[in-house]
């Protein structure tokens, strides 16, 4: 048995669980009724924005239509029925589920269905005003355990302006891209002021899986059936794996290197074949170098591979697999997360988990991956923590 900080690296504060007030109280009050409120049918209460229906607030009970759920999330599997605290979006209820579960820090992620509005004044008014809420209202009441991650907009510029923003307020560990929306893609020179910013500031740049409505149309022909469950195994890796590439290809993290990368809820294990892939094509591409000795040569001096273990970090929940692959990922690159309160989640059974999915691991590599790698990539300080992990690591977890 070993004790140790938990810091999971992937948790959520989606639009359903964040108080009525968060973008009201703080937007001009010239926007009026087109920032982002509650409204309320004979199904429940809505998110709506410039008109547009952003989903549901469970601020009050909503009307899923009868019979049971189509699908469960943490609360369903931990026994809490009443959804309308609002448990994820409330600081003291969320620090007592975390407690339930024995970890101390959650990487907190605003909504994965982000931002709608085809107006960039208004777009921009939101993300700055979710960010503002973010930090000075529910992270400033436990900032040692609540680290929010600020939410970029999806287009060069106004990410660019937003991160100058963050960066001069002070105390951002973490932005994040909905990388599955972002245009134009990241080889454009557009990116570049952001990537220079990023780098500069230490600020890591994380990537998550996203929900909107043109990262999953492909479900739309199979909505009602079994089968449409299977199909967020393709549409995870669907959404990363262009930008993933984009990284190496056009050598953005090479000329950062400083640039941290964090690939959240898109799995780990399908990482290691593309980087093994990209390495290949780098020997291939060096293979005829006396080709492009008189076009301009090679800017891609180093292996993806070399790139990847310095710059690049992935989280999971529970993956046997990736236990699997630590020789590749390495154990100082891999992030262990709990995905609260989300249909994946494991919380609160993150002890159980981590248990055995790595109780047959070396200690001092768990130690990293559930908490440690944490620490150092955000500049946490562990000693602080008043509660932890209790994992059956070791001989302990054989026997058991």
């Amino acid at each position: 048995m070993i004790e140790t900080p938990l810091v999971s690296c992937d948790d959520h504060l989606d639009l359903n669980m964040l108080p009525a007030d968060v973008w009201t109280r703080r937007m001009a009050s010239s926007w009026g009724e087109r920032a982002p409120h509650i409204e309320e049918n004979e199904r429940g209460c809505h998110w709506v924005c410039d008109g547009q229906s952003w989903g549901m607030w469970s601020g009050k009970p909503f009307n899923f239509g009868p019979g049971p759920k189509p699908i469960k999330t943490a609360y369903d599997r931990g026994g809490v029925e009443d959804t309308t605290q609002l448990r994820a979006g409330h600081p003291k209820l969320r620090l007592e589920d975390m407690d339930r579960d024995g970890v101390w820090g959650h990487l907190v992620f605003g909504p994965v269905t982000s931002i709608k509005t085809d107006d960039e004044a208004l777009m921009r008014a939101c993300y700055s005003s979710f960010n503002d809420w973010l930090y000075e209202d529910f992270c400033s009441a436990a900032p040692d355990r609540l680290i929010g991650v600020a939410m970029l907009p999806p287009h060069p510029e106004p990410a660019i302006d937003e991160l100058k923003r963050l960066a001069k307020r002070g105390g951002v560990k973490q932005a994040n891209l909905q990388i599955a929306v972002a245009e134009p893609r990241l080889e454009d020179p557009r990116w570049e002021p952001l990537f220079a910013l990023l780098e500069e500031t230490g600020i890591v740049l994380s990537f998550h899986v996203t929900v909107f409505p043109s990262a999953t149309k492909a479900f739309d022909k199979y909505k009602g059936s079994p089968g449409a469950t299977f199909l967020h195994a393709k549409m995870f890796i669907d959404q990363f794996l262009d930008p993933f590439v984009d990284l190496f290809a056009w050598g953005i993290l090479e000329r950062h290197p400083g640039l941290k990368i964090v690939i959240a809820e898109s799995g780990v294990g399908w990482v290691p074949w593309v980087v093994e892939e990209l390495d290949y094509r780098h020997y291939r591409l060096w293979e005829c170098a006396d080709y492009w000795d008189d076009k301009g040569g090679i800017p891609h001096k180093m292996k993806p591979s070399e790139v990847f273990q310095r710059q690049v970090y992935g989280t999971f929940q529970q993956s046997p697999t990736a236990m699997r692959l630590l020789e590749f990922w390495g154990p100082n690159n891999l992030l262990w997360a709990s995905d609260y309160p989300h249909p994946d989640s494991i919380w609160p059974n993150s002890q159980s988990t981590i248990a055995r999915t790595m109780g047959h691991m070396n200690p001092e590599d768990v130690r990293k991956i559930v908490g440690g790698n944490a620490a150092k990539l955000y500049g946490l300080d562990l000693s602080k923590a008043t509660v932890l992990g209790k994992l059956a690591i070791g001989r302990e977890a054989v026997a058991a």
